[in-house]
């Protein structure tokens, strides 16, 4: 009997001492799947625009947020829990969780800021005619699901590719991913091609 209330207390001990499964933090201003199909067939499609013009220093990112804060470190505090910075606003420690592959990182070196719509697919889908403030407004913006932090590899795996060419590795992510993708594509009017429009009615599908 001993052996065995010993042997309880021990595994609640282990218990009560593991860190507790993270979830994953919820950008902003995610609309319903329904509100999400009415934004969608709200956009128009056309085909991709050019990339020819196209630099990422045209859509300046990374400004000043609040004192030493930039907008990913601002991010990174947001979706990450327990995190500690430093006098610069680096993050020293802390645990993220990336809905896109469900790893779980404790180094804020394995996570990147993921722009949802990507700035090269906002290029090519109206953004080549906006001015650099409204540019700067879209890699900055922390109002609507446009910024995540993700791991690292699968970001830049993602690139500048849609839906319709790539898709978080987690399917149980796909609803709300097309809602995020879908949002920011409304509120800034950009277009969506006719496979995007297809791949995201897909993914809404499995809402």
């Amino acid at each position: 009997m001993k052996h065995t209330i010993l042997g309880t207390l021990v595994l609640a001990a282990f218990a009560s001492a593991a860190p507790a499964p993270l979830l994953a933090r919820t950008p902003p201003n995610i609309p319903s799947a329904s509100t999400a199909r009415t934004q969608l067939t709200g956009l128009r499609v056309a085909a991709q625009g050019s990339q020819s013009g196209y630099s990422r220093e045209l859509f300046p990112h990374w400004h000043t947020v609040s004192g030493a804060c930039n907008t990913r470190e601002t991010v990174l505090k947001r979706d990450g829990t327990s995190v500690q910075i430093d006098s610069a606003c680096a993050a020293t420690s802390g645990r993220w969780f990336s809905p896109y592959d469900g790893a779980t990182w404790s180094a804020a070196s394995d996570v990147d800021i993921d722009h949802v719509v990507p700035l090269s697919n906002a290029w090519k889908s109206g953004a080549a005619s906006w001015t650099t403030a409204r540019r700067e407004t879209f890699a900055n913006d922390l109002t609507n699901p446009q910024l995540i932090a993700v791991t690292d590899n699968v970001n830049q795996s993602k690139g500048d590719q849609g839906p319709e060419s790539w898709k978080p590795s987690l399917t149980s992510y796909y609803c709300t991913y097309a809602r995020m993708w879908i949002k920011v594509k409304s509120v800034y009017s950009l277009t969506v091609t006719v496979a995007e429009k297809s791949a995201l009615t897909s993914m809404l599908n499995s809402c």
